[in-house]
Parts: C-alpha cells; structure tokens; sequence
C-alpha cells in the first residue's frame, strides 16, 4: 500500500467525540486532542476566580468613586452657600453706605431747609415769596424722593423715640400732649435722623 492511501486509509477510521479525535492503535483507540482537552479544563477554575477578584475590584473602586463624589459634591454644597451669602453681605454693606451716605447729605441739606422755612415766614414781598415759595417745593420734592418724611408733632402724645422735649408745661391738654414744635423733625427710610424738638402739655392746672 502507498504512503498516501495509508494516510486515506487512517482518516476513515478516525472518530470524532466532544472535541476530540480517536484513532485506532495497538491498544484500541488513540485520543490525539486528549492533553489539551484536559489542559484547557484544568485552566477553567483558575479563570473564574481571576474573573471574581477583576469584578470584586470593580465594585471597590467603583464604591470608592461614588464616596469621593459623594464628599466633592458637599463641598460644592458649601462652597456655594457661602458665595451666596458673601454676596448678600456685599450688597446689604452697600446698601448700608449709600444709605449713610446720603444720611449725612441730607442731614446738611436740613439745616438749608429749615433756613427757607424760616425765610417764608419773613419775607413780605409777595413776588420774592412766590419765587422763593416756588424754590422750597423743588426742595421738598427732591427730599421726599429719598423717602424723606417729617415727624408728626403738634397734638400728638409725646413719643421719645420721635420727639425730643425742651419745654413743659401746664395746659389744658392732658399731659404729655405736644403743644408746640419748635424743630421739625424727620425720618430717612423709616429711620429718624432728627427728633422734633416740642413743648409738651404738663397736664391742667389746678
């Protein structure tokens, strides 16, 4: 028999079974595939646990990720919060300055204004008092746009907060009546930047 009708010959008789290939032999049938058959399921074990520690790791880091931004977001959190408050702060001084600021301007401006009043009072040309009338209402007009209010006084009940005494005396008016203002006073943005200055009734006499 030829060399490749051996060959022919043996292949017919090769038997294929789960992965392997048979062959006779002197002994019965040859598995050739047999060792790496074995080999490869000798090296599955092995595979899986370095596939649970892979997937264990995974979840460690990923955990610790997670804690990490977790932390990152909280500061941000803060971070934030105080910005927000330093802004609120800024603006609160501001405000603050600008109120002072014009506090003291009109505090000023005041002492101008009781000057017209007083002049209202004494001049009799009635065209200088036209014009002067027409000067003192341009005034009052620009010092109520900052919100400037005068503090009621005249038959009030005296207030300490809102009035300064500097006379009393007996009346008719029960006591504590203002009978006469002799400074008007006022208030800023709700605040008094000056007290009236009033008579007030010390009670009837008797």
């Amino acid at each position: 028999m030829t060399e490749e009708a051996k060959k022919t010959e043996k292949h017919k008789t090769l038997v294929q079974k789960d992965g392997a290939f048979f062959f006779p032999g002197k002994k019965g049938y040859h598995c050739e595939a047999m060792n790496a058959s074995f080999s490869k399921k000798t090296n599955e074990p092995k595979k899986e646990k370095t596939e649970e520690k892979d997937i264990k790791e995974l979840k460690k880091e990923l955990s610790e990720t997670k804690k990490l931004a977790e932390t990152y977001l909280e500061q941000l959190k803060y971070l934030q919060a105080d910005f927000e408050n330093y802004k609120k702060r800024v603006l609160k001084e501001r405000e603050e300055f600008v109120n002072t600021a014009n506090e003291n301007l009109i505090k000023e401006l005041l002492t101008i204004f009781d000057d017209f009043e007083r002049s209202l009072v004494l001049i009799k040309n009635k065209d200088d008092l036209k014009g002067l009338e027409l000067i003192y209402e341009n005034f009052l007009k620009i010092l109520k746009n900052f919100d400037l209010k005068r503090i009621e006084a005249v038959g009030k009940k005296f207030d300490p907060y809102y009035h300064e005494v500097l006379l009393k005396e007996n009346s008719d008016k029960e006591e504590g009546i203002i009978l006469e203002e002799f400074q008007k006073g006022y208030l800023l943005n709700g605040k008094v930047i000056r007290h009236s200055k009033v008579k007030v009734s010390g009670g009837e006499e008797k």
